[in-house]
């Protein structure tokens, strides 16, 4: 990693520190291995981006702002596959993409040239009371709960992104600032696992899903047992398609990534989370299906940000 990459990060009781996000990510032996397959899809990702230049690929241009993306971020590789060039001139650009980790981000978009196509600026909050807002109006049920009315089980968590501090309380209780109280999702599996269905965002609408498996006691950590690539016609109906799509606009998200959850008992579909800045592939997904999932990305890129 180049100096101005660790420069995201700090060291901090046992473990790295996200400096962006306040997100930790546990120092355990475990991690080395995670670093070095990341690393070598990231090699990879390169090589495409090598294989663009040589060719001549006519390529649109990129500048994101008001920051740059590192390369863990499923946007680098999807870039490089697609062929688009990433240029710092936000005017002289073909894609203007808003491009911040923070939770709520509202940044009026640069000075463009005409035609340009802008992505995410009207993404400006994906707080999880929002989120939760959001997937109401467009599901037409509720994921919310009044924690001071609501007897038996629900999940406390941070408004926050990426913060991954889940926990299931007994209520009725007393809130706490900062957090959100939702009901409990039963997305338990036969095998014992919960299964998160991680839904990859393109021009508004899944392009893909990641199947995302651990522990029931491990539910809300970033921690898979198993990931597996799938198509949206295996996990989702016509109408729940249309339903995450419709999710996607009333939050203005028109790249990333959002968590789905099915429930066992009533086989609804829950929308529990979004990310703007979408990273992926998973690190426990075979290298194989990285590598098939990011020219999905790309080609889904390209139809939607750049069609001509």
């Amino acid at each position: 990693m180049s100096r101005s990459w660790l420069a995201d990060f700090k060291y901090e009781n046992g473990a790295w520190l996200v400096k962006k996000t306040g997100h930790r990510v546990p120092a355990r032996s475990s991690l080395i291995g995670d670093i070095f397959t990341w690393l070598t899809f990231y090699t990879l990702a390169q090589s495409w981006r090598t294989w663009r230049l040589v060719t001549g690929h006519r390529r649109p241009t990129i500048a994101f702002y008001p920051e740059k993306p590192r390369p863990w971020y499923f946007i680098w590789p999807v870039m490089h596959v697609s062929g688009t060039k990433l240029i710092s001139d936000p005017s002289a650009a073909d894609i203007v993409f808003q491009f911040d980790d923070s939770t709520e981000s509202l940044h009026t978009p640069p000075r463009v040239k005409p035609g340009a196509r802008l992505v995410n600026f009207n993404c400006t909050d994906i707080s999880k009371s929002r989120v939760a807002e959001a997937f109401e109006r467009a599901a037409g049920y509720g994921l919310a709960v009044d924690p001071e009315k609501f007897h038996g089980a629900m999940v406390e968590k941070s408004e926050k992104n990426a913060c991954h501090d889940g926990c299931i309380l007994e209520g009725p209780l007393v809130p706490v600032a900062d957090k959100v109280y939702q009901r409990v999702i039963d997305n338990e599996t036969e095998a014992g696992l919960v299964e998160d269905l991680r839904c990859c965002i393109v021009g508004g609408r899944p392009a893909l899903v990641f199947r995302k498996r651990r522990p029931v006691g491990r539910r809300f950590l970033n921690e898979n047992t198993a990931v597996d690539l799938d198509v949206l016609a295996n996990c989702f109906t016509q109408d729940e398609i249309e339903l995450i799509s419709r999710f996607a606009s009333e939050l203005g998200l028109e790249w990333g990534g959002v968590d789905v959850l099915r429930d066992r008992t009533s086989g609804q579909i829950f929308i529990v989370d979004a990310n703007k800045t979408d990273m992926g592939p998973p690190v426990a997904l075979n290298l194989g299906d990285k590598l098939k999932s990011t020219r999905r990305m790309a080609k889904a890129f390209v139809a939607a940000f750049a069609p001509n």
